[in-house]
């Protein structure tokens, strides 16, 4: 079985939301110290053997997977998760800007908000992510026509009389 079918049967075995829940409690945290160590090296590329790498991190190869799979979308080229084995040499090249944006995208502020950005993005930088990010979940609502008001065309009639059934 491929890690990633491994991964996934892990994610969805839990028959209870209970279950589910401390599932996410036991990842979140190894999810977390993984970044933690990219971010402290600035290691935009990091490349191996996937069982090296887990014992780099202190993971086990499955949960690894699972962060591949959360990241896989920050990177400038996204990895084949199907084709994951224990023994694949893989190479991740990380976006960071994009990883900021996509950490927000995923409402991740425990990720977002760790310390060990300021050595990866100016606070511009950031602020300027973050903007960008806010620009696309604000709904800007339009303006509502009354069937008593002017017509937008500008034909001088109400709009009851003149563009409401077009």
């Amino acid at each position: 079985m491929s890690l990633y079918k491994e991964w996934t049967s892990l994610v969805e075995s839990h028959a209870t939301p209970e279950q589910y829940e401390e599932f996410w409690k036991l990842y979140l945290p190894q999810e977390q110290k993984i970044y933690e160590a990219i971010l402290s090296n600035k290691e935009n590329i990091v490349k191996g053997n996937i069982k090296d790498l887990a014992s780099k991190f202190d993971v086990e190869p499955v949960i690894l997977t699972g962060f591949i799979d959360g990241i896989n979308s920050s990177l400038n080229t996204e990895v084949d998760l199907d084709s994951l084995e224990k023994n694949s040499d893989i190479e991740i090249n990380i976006n960071f800007e994009k990883l900021f944006y996509n950490m927000h995208d995923a409402k991740a502020k425990w990720l977002y908000k760790l310390p060990q950005w300021e050595d990866v993005l100016s606070k511009e930088k950031r602020k300027e992510i973050k903007k960008e990010y806010d620009k696309t979940v604000i709904v800007v609502k339009e303006e509502k026509i009354g069937r008593n008001d002017p017509c937008p065309c500008g034909s001088g009639k109400k709009y009851k009389k003149c563009c409401l059934n077009k």
